[in-house]
């Protein structure tokens, strides 16, 4: 263990697998690389979109602890990176970063930070106030400044409609994963309404 621990800290060792899925459980797929099951940490988004037996390609970080190597994939590359920036902050593990990636999309994500807006970030069980502050002061600079793209007034109305769907006892992911599809800048109640479009076919099909 502690030879195969020294030669996974090399992140080049596992940085990306294709395979077929095996197997999907509750926020971890299995996938067959080679007769080999990887056992994957994952977004909820990206398994709602697939079925055991599917061929997929992730980008991986491997996590080292005492007693365990877990890895964590992703569909893109951006998902992977966002990911690897938020493990880098101390009291931030892998597993309370992969719950800030399943609350919304990177692009959502980043402006929020930008914006200084820590609300999307104290929706993750264990991630107070001051967590997220100081996830938005370590992470403001490294992502970049995307100003020019912030509309304040778009982020309001969405945590409203958020706030709204979440109310209506849909979950924080179903509601945000929701709210994506819907397009054009329609106001507030009316994204409500296509949200809850998409939530009321997605229950039908279950």
């Amino acid at each position: 263990m502690q030879r195969l621990r020294a030669l996974c800290y090399d992140k080049a060792m596992i940085s990306k697998l294709h395979g077929t899925i095996l197997y999907k459980g509750l926020g971890y797929l299995i996938l067959d690389v080679g007769g080999v099951g990887y056992r994957i940490a994952t977004l909820g988004a990206l398994l709602s979109t697939l079925t055991e037996k599917d061929v997929l390609e992730v980008w991986t970080h491997l996590s080292v602890r005492e007693n365990a190597l877990d890895l964590y994939g992703f569909r893109e590359k951006k998902e992977l990176d966002f990911f690897e920036k938020l493990v880098q902050i101390s009291g931030i593990g892998p597993k309370s970063a992969l719950a800030i990636l399943n609350l919304a999309p990177v692009e959502q994500l980043t402006k929020a930070i930008a914006a200084g807006d820590a609300t999307y970030l104290t929706k993750v069980s264990g991630i107070g106030k001051k967590t997220a502050a100081k996830i938005i002061l370590e992470l403001k600079e490294k992502l970049g400044s995307t100003e020019g793209s912030i509309d304040a007034s778009s982020l309001k109305e969405e945590h409203e409609a958020l706030e709204a769907l979440n109310a209506l006892g849909y979950t924080i992911h179903d509601a945000r994963e929701a709210l994506s599809r819907v397009r054009g800048t329609p106001s507030v109640n009316e994204k409500i309404k296509e949200a809850l479009r998409f939530l009321s076919g997605a229950s039908s099909k279950k």
